[in-house]
Formats: C-alpha cells, sequence, structure tokens
C-alpha cells in the first residue's frame, strides 16, 4: 500500500489533486484507515496511471471517469492506443524541433526554407499559441523584424539569402590568410551588416553567432558541408572581430568621458 504523500511523489501530483479525484469518484483510496488516512495499492496506481495519460490526451475529468468505468474498458488495450498516441507525438515534436533549428537558419541566411515548411509540424492552435508566446518572450522588438521581413517581395528575399551564402564562399576563399587577417575581418564587417537585414545584433549576439555556429551540431553540419574547416575559422574571426568592435566602443567612450 501507498501513502497519499507516496502516490504523490511517485506520480508528480499533488495530494490535493488525489482528495479530489477522490471527492468525484474518478480515484477512490484502496483503503481508508481508522484516523482517516489514505491508502492505494497497485491497481489504484495503475488506475491513476490512466487519468494522467488521457489528460495529456486533453480529455476532461468527465470524460476520463467515463471512459475508465465503461465495463469493456480493457488496461492493455489502452495502453496499446496510448503508446501509438505518443509515439506519433513524439514524431510531431521531432519535426517541430527540426523546423524551429530550420528557421533559425533560415533567418540567419544559412538555409533557404520554404513557407509551407515554417509550419511543419504545428497544428492551427499551436501555430496561433507559438505565435503569442513568441511576441510574449522576444517582444514587439523582435515581431516587428519578423513582420519587416515579411513585408519583402520575394525577389528580394531571395537576393538577401543569395548574398548570406556569397559572403561564406568569400569567406572560404580567403580562409588561407587567417581569421585574424584584414581581408577576412573586412569580409565580417559585410557579415554584420547583412544581418541588420534581418535584426540589429548587439556584440553579445555576434559573439553568440560565431560560438552557435561550431558548437551547435545542425549549424556545424552546415559550415561543414561548405568546409570541413569553416566552423572552428568562423569562430575564431568572429570573436575577434567583436574584440575589435568592444574595444572601439570603449575606446569612444574614454574619449567621451575625457572631453
Amino acid at each position: 500500500m501507498y501513502t497519499v504523500k507516496q502516490v504523490s511523489d511517485l506520480a508528480g501530483v499533488t495530494p490535493r489533486t488525489l482528495h479530489h479525484y477522490d471527492q468525484i469518484g474518478l480515484l477512490k483510496p484502496s483503503q481508508v484507515a481508522a484516523n482517516g488516512y489514505r491508502y492505494y495499492d497497485e491497481q489504484a496506481l495503475l488506475r491513476l496511471q490512466q487519468i494522467l495519460f488521457y489528460r495529456e490526451l486533453g480529455l476532461e475529468l468527465a470524460q476520463i471517469k467515463s471512459v475508465l468505468d465503461d465495463k469493456d474498458f480493457d488496461l492493455v488495450t489502452a495502453l496499446q492506443s496510448h503508446h501509438a498516441a505518443l509515439q506519433a507525438e513524439v514524431v510531431r515534436l521531432q519535426t517541430l524541433v527540426k523546423t524551429v533549428e530550420g528557421t533559425i537558419m533560415h533567418l540567419l541566411g544559412e538555409v533557404k526554407m520554404s513557407s509551407k515548411n515554417v509550419f511543419k509540424g504545428f497544428s492551427p492552435e499551436q501555430e496561433r499559441e507559438y505565435n503569442k508566446q513568441a511576441v510574449e518572450q522576444w517582444g514587439e522588438g523582435a515581431a516587428e523584424s519578423i513582420r519587416s521581413w515579411n513585408e519583402r517581395s520575394q525577389e528580394e528575399k531571395d537576393r538577401i539569402l543569395a548574398e548570406g551564402g556569397e559572403i561564406y564562399q568569400e569567406i572560404i576563399a580567403k580562409m588561407d590568410q587567417g581569421p585574424e587577417s584584414e581581408e577576412v575581418q573586412a569580409l565580417l564587417t559585410r557579415w554584420h551588416q547583412h544581418l541588420r537585414c534581418f535584426y540589429e545584433p548587439t556584440f553579445e549576439i555576434l559573439r553568440g553567432l560565431g560560438n552557435t555556429y561550431n558548437d551547435h551540431p545542425d549549424f556545424n553540419a552546415t559550415f561543414t558541408a561548405m568546409d570541413p574547416a569553416l566552423p572552428v575559422f568562423l569562430q575564431q574571426a568572429i570573436n575577434h572581430y567583436v574584440d575589435a568592435l568592444e574595444l572601439e566602443w570603449l575606446e569612444r567612450e574614454m574619449n567621451t568621458l575625457q572631453e
């Protein structure tokens, strides 16, 4: 037998929730002691598992009770059904992960993503919720950047994305000069300006991009396909570029204070 606290810890539900389930007849304790303490056996735990599974699938408590209390309810059949539904959800979430990663790379100009694939994996309701959360998390500034990009003509979008690819190809051609060379740093000035087609990057964002290009598996794979040495080279070159920008900024600030 398991106490309320033990069931709460095992299943991740609160004692209040278990009490509520008891009140509505959804999950009765297997035994109630003379002192009022409630205890649950293995069969009760399996029923709680079913309740939580059906909650994940979006059913209301009254619907779940109706399903579980049906005389034709079969636990093994239900588990097989849950297994199939969860596998489908895993596939959907994996698709969403790829969609988000692809969108990041699309917005940064590394790959071109079709409008259809932008929303691959989303249901209409999830799409609306995702857009709402994006605005809440990143603010209207980010939303404005997205709107600005969407307002561009397809011809202009194609030109901008092609320009990004050209910059990386030119960097590859100059890699023998070294990441800190004038030639490569001049190309990074163009790269920096190109990013402004999507948003205004801060020093922190620029440095973060340099690290991401090498450290993130998907970005690393994209640049490795262009040249095996490119991910590490970009990280080194961008870090040097940002170091120089930050030094210039500090010098300007010092000169302003001395005036």
